[in-house]
């Protein structure tokens, strides 16, 4: 089975014969060096833009329809047709909260702090920072390609909150103003 190969194509002005050429062609060479595409697994996204973008005919691999998604998971990360992080952030968020669980019954259990704060740490915290290193490697790639240091993304976020923070002592008609 060939896994997790991917496709991209650019469609321009209507013409998406080169995108279905490309994948004719993935075909042809998995058949021909006995890899089997598995087209119940296979799915197709559009990032469109548009107000109103065109419907496409649906994309047929070995005379097998394969499905149209929304959105859809790509190396763990949960990629969207908007491109948004909304669907992602979800499930990070998701994922943890069912860790959550596990913290509650260590709490009926009157495990000690120190241990739940290291469950924490260990087992929650570390689904969330998974993340954060992935986002900050890019940025030190976008360092690397401009040439300058850039903030990282902890310093990023302490000075945007402290922003928002000061536009919202500054205007009193805020409902935070007061706290």
């Amino acid at each position: 089975f060939a896994d997790d190969t991917t496709v991209i194509g650019l469609i321009r002005d209507g013409d998406e014969s080169a995108y279905r050429q490309e994948v004719e062609q993935l075909s042809l060479w998995c058949s021909h060096n006995n890899l089997e595409l598995n087209t119940l697994k296979t799915v197709e996204m559009t990032v469109d833009f548009r107000r109103k973008p065109p419907a496409l005919p649906p994309l047929t691999i070995m005379n097998s329809t394969v499905a149209a998604v929304d959105s859809f998971k790509f190396l763990g990360t949960n990629i969207s047709q908007d491109l948004k992080w909304d669907i992602h952030i979800d499930s990070m968020v998701k994922k943890a909260q069912q860790r959550l669980y596990f913290l509650c019954q260590l709490k009926k259990f009157n495990l000690p702090q120190a241990l739940m704060t290291q469950f924490y740490s260990t087992v929650i915290e570390s689904v969330l920072k998974s993340d954060i290193r992935r986002l900050q490697r890019t940025v030190r790639t976008a360092e690397r390609i401009i040439g300058v240091h850039l903030p990282n993304l902890q310093d990023l976020y302490s000075s945007r909150v402290k922003k928002r923070a000061g536009n919202i002592i500054k205007d009193p008609s805020h409902p935070g103003h007061n706290l």
